[in-house]
């Protein structure tokens, strides 16, 4: 039997060309990829520990939230990727958004203050294009991930060369995109097919889950994600210890890092009692505290994403340049 209750009629929408919508970004956000001044000294430390990971083939995972590319740091990411630093990248439905309309067009972000006084905010035909090929590679078997990046990669979109998710799918690293319906601007539009969209995004919860697998001495980092990165990591790294203690392994001794803007005390080794707003900020009790308890490390850094990730990266290039292990 169907619902007792109506739904909504998308029929009814009026979509318009992303060429009439008014970009609050441009190219122009997007840093070059130059070394900067290392202000933080656990960035240094993480690097050594990425470094050392990656020697030993275990996982180095970047969780992030969609302002992470709007902050233009792609160029940084990439080179991340391309030099074998990172082994998974994952990010919310926003991010492909963003990813897919600077690959397309140079531009993305609208104002939402100005666009949804009329209902126009997301209501862009473009970029519902995400739409089709998320259910073209759903058929496909494909995570929705690199259903989008091969897309971008084939098509030799403008811009692809900023593009995280054409680079995943170039590089054969997988780019893990976990989604809530409802949560982005393509959900809106008539040819959102979410059964197509679940698929593939669960797709890729179980890609990220396989990849925590081997996090025994990995790295896991958290840049700007306060719901999706901490939630989508704790319920997949408890798949991979379940998995592990059953075949008597562990994956207990990692190191963890968060960058975000939360004013944290200087010791954020134990979590905030619930009385203390900070209790729901996630990244600090699940990605600082608890999943690190039995063995693990944690380092947190306070700060903008133009600021971290490029420290970030050239800690990691410095210490390839010295040759160090």
């Amino acid at each position: 039997m169907p619902s007792r209750y109506e739904e909504f009629d998308r029929s009814r929408l009026n979509i318009l060309p992303l060429a009439d919508r008014q970009h609050d970004l441009d190219l122009s956000a997007i840093l070059p990829l130059d070394q900067v001044a290392v202000d933080h000294g656990e960035l240094v430390e993480v690097a050594k520990r990425i470094r050392a990971a990656r020697q030993e083939g275990r996982p180095v995972v970047l969780m992030m939230g969609a302002h992470v590319l709007r902050a233009g740091v792609q160029r940084y990411l990439i080179d991340m990727m391309e030099q074998g630093y990172l082994s998974c990248v994952a990010m919310n439905g926003a991010g492909v958004i963003h990813d897919f309309e600077f690959a397309a067009i140079g531009a993305t972000t609208e104002s939402v203050a100005h666009y949804i006084r009329d209902g126009r905010f997301g209501m862009w035909r473009d970029t519902g294009r995400i739409n089709d090929i998320i259910a073209a590679g759903a058929k496909d078997g494909l995570g929705l991930g690199e259903a989008v990046g091969r897309v971008i990669e084939q098509e030799a979109f403008p811009r692809r060369d900023i593009s995280v998710l054409a680079a995943g799918y170039r590089l054969g690293i997988p780019i893990t995109v976990h989604v809530g319906i409802g949560y982005d601007i393509i959900h809106e539009l008539p040819n959102c097919d979410g059964a197509a969209l679940g698929a593939a995004s669960y797709r890729d919860f179980l890609i990220f889950a396989r990849v925590l697998e081997g996090l025994e001495r990995g790295v896991i980092m958290n840049f700007g994600s306060a719901v999706m990165g901490p939630e989508v990591y704790l319920k997949a790294l408890a798949m991979a210890r379940n998995v592990a203690n059953r075949e008597k392994r562990e994956i207990r001794h990692f190191t963890s890092l968060v960058c975000d803007l939360a004013p944290l005390p200087e010791d954020y080794s134990s979590e905030p009692c619930k009385s203390n707003s900070m209790y729901y900020f996630r990244p600090w009790k699940t990605i600082l505290v608890r999943t690190v308890a039995d063995g693990g490390k944690s380092f947190y850094v306070q700060g903008g994403h133009a600021e971290t990730i490029p420290q970030l990266w050239t800690a990691l290039h410095q210490q390839t340049r010295r040759g160090q292990p």
